[in-house]
């Protein structure tokens, strides 16, 4: 009986395991068709998206649209994420540790560095591209919304690049429709909603617990002794200068950064990685920023709340337009770090998971990349078939896709306006200073 019951023991093991290989397959996959996936919050936005709108319930037109958007693709902020893995290779060269492609991958660092310095963290040309298909994109599957001399209000944080990604937006709907009455505006003043950092929340995010939990979730995953071999002629001895786990996870991160620029077909950077390489890196990724953003239970799960100033801010804007008889739109430009907050204090997606266990996210589709690529965007567009209409309804799309919510509807992806708004009313009321 008790031989029995190992072999039972064993047999459920094997299956569970089998689901969870099954299950973790799409990231790999996905990251094997486009690497850029496994640099999370570096990932490329589309250049086109799928049109497979649901129609909206008889008689509904959109009216209104409330978005918030991420500044599409940059250089890297600062140059501390490329000056780690250069200063190594630096350091290696000059007591002669490199190997043909050692030296080859340094030429090209010099070269990414070249391009790169005085323009850290602007917008390229390839984010300005963004943002003119994402407007170009929302006035064609919403032409209701910018008929005529329609109005659209635009924000954006005081970061230069999301006042350019603002201005590239607008120009595109302005070359579209002439008649729009665009305004746009930019101040200190929208800070405490429109990139609003807790300090707190922020602070006290790696506790102790959440620590211990992550360094034993990253421990299998990092270092690459295949890279060392490739790029050193002797690794062992090149270790009291190069840290491996640091080298290959910015090497790894410089390879990717740069296709968000003009560079992305001069450099063979990505190449020297496997993808089961890249999706390691991103499974450390992905946990990390569980823990900062996502209601990670190992932190007290509060993470979200950080944006629970611009949540408020859009039902604000949302009740006051919904009674206007051409409210239009009103589009708002930030950062990565207020959309995945965002998404998870509404709980898009199911992106309000909560788990103390880091290896639940993968299976239970946790997938930070699939939020906040460069450009990334959650637009609400409101339906009624009248002004007086008091039925509204919403649809979220996050990335330009149709999103759910956790929120009982009757004609999904279609959501009545009232209940979203006290569902995260109430959700906003459970969070104290």
């Amino acid at each position: 009986m008790r031989r029995f019951a190992i072999l039972f023991i064993l047999l459920q093991f094997s299956i569970f395991n089998c689901q969870l290989s099954i299950v973790a397959q799409p990231v790999m996959e996905i990251i094997r068709q486009h690497p850029a996936y496994s640099s999370c919050n570096y990932d490329i936005y589309p250049d086109s998206v799928p049109n497979n709108l649901t129609p909206a319930p008889a008689g509904k037109k959109p009216f209104y649209i409330s978005h918030y958007g991420r500044h599409g693709s940059r250089y890297i902020s600062n140059r501390t994420g490329y000056d780690m893995p250069y200063k190594m290779m630096l350091q290696a060269e000059s007591v002669d540790e490199l190997t043909p492609i050692g030296k080859k991958v340094l030429q090209e660092m010099k070269a990414i560095m070249g391009d790169s310095e005085d323009r850290w963290g602007e917008l390229t040309y390839i984010g300005a591209q963004q943002h003119r298909q994402i407007a170009r994109r929302m006035i064609e599957r919403f032409p209701e919304v910018f008929e005529g001399a329609a109005n659209v209000s635009a924000r954006s944080t005081i970061v230069p690049r999301c006042m350019i990604s603002m201005s590239y937006a607008l120009m595109e709907l302005a070359r579209i429709n002439p008649q729009l009455h665009i305004t746009m505006e930019s101040t200190k003043r929208m800070q405490h909603y429109m990139n609003f950092q807790d300090p707190v929340l922020r602070k006290g995010y790696m506790t102790p617990e959440a620590r211990k939990a992550y360094d034993a979730y990253v421990a299998p995953r990092t270092g690459n002794s295949r890279l060392m071999e490739m790029i050193f002629k002797n690794p062992d001895i090149v270790k009291e200068i190069v840290d491996e786990t640091f080298f290959n996870y910015y090497l790894m991160k410089m390879g990717l950064f740069i296709l968000n620029t003009h560079m992305k077909t001069e450099t063979f950077l990505l190449s020297l990685f496997q993808t089961e390489e890249l999706y390691r890196m991103w499974q450390i990724d992905n946990a990390l920023w569980y823990i900062q953003h996502g209601a990670c239970k190992l932190n007290g799960g509060r993470q979200p709340y950080t944006q629970r100033h611009l949540l408020r801010q859009l039902i604000a804007d949302a009740d006051s337009c919904i009674r206007l008889d051409r409210p239009g739109a009103q589009l708002r430009f930030g950062h990565e770090t207020v959309i995945l907050p965002l998404v998870c204090l509404i709980g898009i997606n199911g992106y309000d998971l909560s788990t103390g266990n880091l290896d639940e996210l993968e299976r239970r589709g946790w997938w930070c990349s699939s939020v906040f690529p460069m450009g990334a965007n959650v637009q609400f567009i409101f339906y009624r078939s009248r002004p007086k209409d008091k039925d509204v309804l919403v649809k979220v799309l996050l990335n330009e896709q149709e999103a759910k919510l956790p929120i009982p509807t009757h004609s999904a992806p279609y959501y009545h306006w009232a209940d979203v708004r006290r569902y995260c009313l109430n959700k906003l009321e459970q969070y104290k200073e």
